[in-house]
């Protein structure tokens, strides 16, 4: 390096510290002092005709997601009729009295806009995204089918023989589905959760649209749903329209309250399914309890460990390790109305057994229950929970989807708690729940068996 770059170099950083001193006199101190913006500055109100309206505004693109939510789903059907709030989920988008049959879709695509809907066990819920210019739009497409839908016979008709053959396709011609629906069915002996949401083939058949209008006029009231919009609006401007549009509504009786409770279970149940399949696959499901109990921060915890992507314990010891399974998963209903499972699922290798799968399985438990997680474990799972919830935030449909279903579960306020549920686990309450919930007799365990196809 010669000289005449050494003294350029020179004056270059004492010019730099001059100018970098000067500029802090003009930097506004603010940003580095404030905390981040509270993302779930939400407003809720509660309209003279019961229906419960979230507002959260967003003002960094011009758009906005509109969701309403009905507090009803395969969890609040009678046997014989299962599936109906899943096909009433289909008629919604059939066309009311005022749009015609076959419009809903089509306004809102004209307008910019998609649209879509699914229902669970413990509700159902619609949606669509928007120009936020487009708003008054969407407040009139959903209060109107809310309370004027058009259930034509014809339509009506249509309408449930796609539902039949959309069961066909999902549960009767997938083999793994039909398992895990055999599964819930005998985990939940008492509860509705027994019934799939979809519905059971011959209840579908069965459903009349009587039946569907009777559901829908119980159902959709607008004490019975929650409406949550978040993006680009005003509240003080917002609200007065969905105070026109959907407090016209008259409310009606409150839909009668599930009171089943599902009985402790005392044994292993187990379900052998033969049918023709590529592979076996097996998979075990636990009763746990829902988001009321401390406890689920903790089960969170463990399925994360167990059973969250490639580095997770079954993964390295069904899939690495003993090359027994092509693929393994885990699954746990935190977010439901009454206690739910926990699952483990394993796709088995070609050539391998399924009892030694399900064994790699109960003796990875094992160790999570005499052994402590290494503290670099935890923190590793804990992270990864709160980055996929944080993660989650970054749309307006995602902050929309969490506010309507912790409002749905009776929590919202817990939506603000989640993380600091999570950060406070420690690795012995891992332990006391995997004692406490994964035991042989909580336990339910399915089994695929392939056989071959029967010729014609």
């Amino acid at each position: 390096m010669n000289q005449a770059f050494q003294s350029h170099i020179t004056i270059s950083k004492e010019t730099i510290i001059k100018l970098f001193a000067l500029l802090l006199l003009f930097l506004p101190l603010q940003p580095a002092l404030t905390k981040p913006p509270d993302p779930w500055q939400v407003r809720d109100f509660t309209l003279d005709n019961g229906l419960r309206v979230l507002l959260l505004e967003d003002h960094r693109t011009p758009t906005i997601t509109l969701q309403v939510w009905y507090k009803v789903g395969s969890r609040n059907e009678q046997f014989g009729k299962t599936g109906i709030s899943h096909l009433l989920e289909h008629m919604m988008f059939r066309g009311s009295k005022k749009y015609g049959p076959d419009t809903f879709s089509k306004i809102v695509q004209k307008n910019g806009g998609n649209d879509n809907a699914f229902t669970t066990e413990d509700y159902t819920m619609y949606f669509e995204s928007m120009p936020s210019d487009k708003i008054d739009t969407l407040i009139d497409l959903e209060s109107d089918r809310m309370v004027d839908l058009l259930i034509d016979q014809k339509l009506f008709d249509t309408e449930r023989n796609v539902v039949l053959e959309e069961r066909r396709l999902r549960t009767e011609d997938d083999p793994v589905s039909d398992l895990l629906e055999q599964v819930e069915a005998v985990a939940f002996e008492a509860h509705p959760y027994h019934n799939p949401v979809i519905g059971w083939f011959s209840d579908i058949k069965q459903i009349s649209r009587d039946d569907l209008i009777n559901h829908y006029k119980r159902h959709y009231v607008p004490n019975n749903a929650v409406l949550v919009v978040v993006g680009n609006f005003k509240t003080e401007k917002l609200l007065p329209k969905i105070e026109k549009s959907f407090g016209k509504i008259k409310s009606d009786k409150t839909p009668p309250v599930i009171r089943s409770i599902e009985p402790q279970q005392r044994g292993e149940r187990r379900v052998t399914l033969h049918r023709s399949a590529e592979l076996p696959f097996v998979t075990v499901a636990y009763h746990t309890p829902n988001l009321t109990s401390q406890d689920s921060y903790a089960l969170d915890v463990l399925t994360t460990i167990l059973a969250e992507g490639d580095s997770s314990r079954l993964y390295n010891s069904l899939v690495y390790e003993k090359q027994i399974a092509l693929s393994v998963e885990g699954d746990y209903s935190r977010l439901s109305i009454d206690p739910n499972l926990m699952y483990f699922y394993a796709q088995v290798m070609p050539g391998k057994s399924p009892s030694d799968v399900e064994n790699t399985i109960y003796g990875e438990i094992d160790i999570i229950k005499k052994e402590p997680i290494p503290q670099n474990e935890l923190e590793k799972a804990k992270n990864q929970i709160e980055s996929s919830f944080v993660f989650g935030q970054d749309s307006l449909f995602g902050r929309a989807y969490l506010l309507g279903q912790y409002e749905i579960l009776g929590q919202l306020k817990m939506v603000r708690d989640y993380i600091i549920g999570i950060r406070q686990v420690t690795a012995e309450d891992v332990m006391d729940v995997a004692r406490k919930y994964l035991s042989e007799d909580n336990r339910t365990v399915g089994t695929l068996i392939p056989k071959a196809p029967e010729s014609s």
